[in-house]
């Protein structure tokens, strides 16, 4: 506590952005990525400020509400023609990484439109792949990052607390798997086929 009062002191007109990311350099609080561990920082700070242990200047900035800017993913024209075709006729097919690039909103708007929970924007860290043959989009993939605490996943792996700590990390979790309806290729229709239609979980 100390320590923080006399760094808010040295610059007292700091944001409270500002201080965390200070508390971290001096505190040598880092990732496993080599990032600073900020909102942490930021988050003890606050509840020692709500502790009336020490005063934070008042809040000069609020993030946005992502969840009610961004909204429900609007159609995007996809040609949806029937792709018929043995899969190895299909070939070669790619896999690109669309995270953070303007195939990101196709990617959204194929979940909202086929898969039958829609689309749920992901928490952590992400991948978002779309995959392409004869140069249509024809399955989404996508992983975030794993939960935290999962009591039967972790019993069934039987890890402590301790090792899920320290390799959580490592995990992905498949947060949306999708083969386009009109994508005909065996097996992959076998499996489009299978999968629930939207109709029928509100049914």
């Amino acid at each position: 506590m100390a320590f923080a009062q006399a760094l808010i002191a040295e610059d007292p007109g700091a944001s409270r952005r500002a201080l965390s990311k200070k508390l971290c350099e001096a505190w040598k609080g880092v990732q496993p990525n080599g990032a600073f561990r900020d909102r942490l920082c930021r988050g003890l700070m606050l509840e020692l400020d709500r502790a009336g242990l020490i005063e934070l200047a008042p809040v000069g900035w609020r993030a946005p509400n992502n969840v009610l800017k961004r909204g429900v993913p609007g159609a995007v024209p996809v040609e949806a023609r029937p792709l018929r075709a043995p899969l190895v006729e299909l070939q070669p097919i790619a896999f690109r990484q669309v995270r953070r690039t303007e195939q990101e909103k196709v990617f959204g708007a194929l979940l909202q439109a086929h898969h039958h929970l829609g689309y749920t924007r992901a928490v952590g860290e992400q991948l978002k792949y779309l995959v392409y043959a004869k140069g249509r989009p024809v399955a989404c993939l996508a992983w975030s990052s794993a939960p935290r605490p999962l009591a039967p996943g972790d019993r069934f792996i039987g890890w402590s607390a301790y090792a899920r700590c320290q390799t959580i990390r490592f995990i992905a979790y498949n947060s949306r798997f999708l083969v386009l309806p009109y994508l005909l290729a065996p097996p992959l229709t076998l499996v489009s086929s299978l999968r629930p239609t939207r109709a029928a979980i509100t049914a």
